[in-house]
């Protein structure tokens, strides 16, 4: 207990939160431009007809297109409020509401680090990171503090231990050992790199980059608590997830993970980097002194605090074990996949096509549902039995409304996974529409063949 309370209730220099919050809310503005400037808003929020909502409500759905790229504009201008400690309790959650709804509308744009974003965004609610090196220590010196309780900091490093542990031990699998998958497949696509493109061909490399990959996301965050490892570790960080980054399309995710993993260096490192910008607030007293331990942080509610983050950290402990509450492969039913650090673990294709039977004609038909879904959706709900389920839901509302009193939608998605042949994921004779959308076992998902 001694242990706990010494990361928990300890005094100790706020620099390390200040430079997170400087360097998350900086990432966070150059995504949300890159984001805006490649045209996804318009793409993923506004051209779709449905959306493959997590939250199963009709009101919950995107905004206008002028109100949807006012929201991208403000959730920028919240990510600079961030980035500059500027009015940072309500930057810290208008990005976290506004992200996270956004993130909610659709789950054919679900990513891991998309998750991880919001977890972090919400964490930062409640930490005081605008103490020292912001604006609003500079407007109101009432606020600056010197140090902080442990715990302001430890969240953090306590949230990217689960990414990284709970990546790596879902590695732990046949596919990704034993059989180098899906690495053995999407490695080989890239032989027109310059210098490693051969070796990417190899066999042997693909299993040495799954068996490594399981050790890093096993190893590294513990490897980074201790000062001794600390250096090598983030050397380890930086190689890894820019090798990743070029040979994956995984988007600003190694950015992100190769700045937050900065909040496990030393408070004395941090404080050297903010020195060295502390001429940007063109402030003396912007930042706190590491020696000076005059004032520290109390939160106003902190019984009410304490139980929160508690249940907080409780739930990401538990969440990505609820998988075992089901029956079947979890790749291929992926009941439990979501929300649980399960990152880059298969290649899963399929193709669905959707039939609508009118009972009192006694009549069958094929729907065409490119009128209904975009390119990328249509792709990610082929494979998926939830989201399966969600649009033959949407197609009964929409042949109701064509006149079909109680229309039967039924579909073949034949699917492969990591190398195997393609086969059926969903019973074709289930009338889908009359199946309910909930979290209980899916007894009309057709059971898993290893027919590698």
């Amino acid at each position: 207990m001694n242990g706990i309370k010494k990361h928990i209730n300890t005094s100790i220099p706020i620099a390390p939160l200040v430079t997170f919050r400087v360097l998350f809310g900086f990432i966070m503005l150059i995504s949300i431009i890159r984001f805006l400037a490649k045209g996804w808003v318009t793409q993923l929020y506004v051209e779709p007809i449905y959306y493959f909502s997590f939250i199963q409500a009709d009101w919950f759905t995107p905004l206008s297109s002028f109100g949807m790229h006012a929201l991208f504009v403000l959730m920028a201008i919240a990510a600079l409020g961030i980035m500059l400690g500027n009015f940072y309790k309500i930057s810290a959650w208008v990005f976290f509401l506004s992200f996270t709804y956004v993130e909610l509308l659709d789950k054919s744009t679900y990513l891991n680090h998309y998750y991880f974003v919001s977890i972090i965004s919400f964490l930062l609610c409640f930490v005081p990171a605008n103490s020292a090196f912001s604006l609003d220590a500079i407007r109101r010196p009432d606020i600056r503090l010197d140090n902080i309780p442990a715990w302001c900091i430890n969240i953090f490093k306590m949230q990217l231990i689960i990414v990284y542990f709970y990546a790596g031990a879902a590695k732990l699998n046949t596919d990704w050992l034993i059989h180098a998958m899906p690495l053995k497949i999407w490695l080989p696509a890239h032989a027109d790199l310059p210098i490693i493109g051969e070796l990417l061909t190899k066999e042997w490399v693909a299993y040495a980059f799954s068996w490594s990959g399981a050790a890093y996301d096993l190893f590294i965050p513990f490897l980074l608590l201790f000062s001794r490892t600390r250096v090598l570790a983030y050397v380890a960080v930086i190689v890894f997830h820019l090798l990743t980054r070029l040979l994956f399309p995984i988007g600003m995710f190694p950015y992100i993970m190769i700045l937050s993993t900065l909040i496990f260096f030393s408070p004395q490192w941090h404080q050297k980097i903010l020195e060295r910008i502390r001429g940007f607030f063109h402030s003396k007293g912007s930042t706190a002194h590491i020696a000076s331990a005059k004032k520290v942080y109390q939160p106003v509610h902190q019984k009410a605090l304490t139980i929160g983050l508690t249940l907080f950290f409780i739930i990401q402990l538990l969440l990505p074990w609820r998988y075992t509450l089901y029956q079947g492969n979890l790749f291929w039913t992926e009941q439990g996949y979501r929300f649980s650090w399960r990152v880059m673990l298969m290649e899963k294709a399929g193709h669905a096509t959707f039939y609508v039977k009118d009972p009192s004609r006694n009549k069958e038909a094929q729907i065409d549902i490119k009128k209904y879904l975009a390119p990328h959706q249509e792709k990610q709900m082929a494979f998926q039995p939830d989201m399966i389920l969600q649009f033959a839901h949407f197609l009964d509302k929409e042949y109701q409304k064509q006149g079909i009193a109680d229309p039967e939608i039924r579909v073949k998605s034949f699917v492969t996974l990591n190398g195997r042949k393609s086969k059926l994921i969903v019973d074709p004779t289930i009338d889908l529409s009359k199946e309910a959308i909930n979290l209980k076992p899916k007894k009309w998902v057709l059971p898993f063949a290893d027919n590698r």
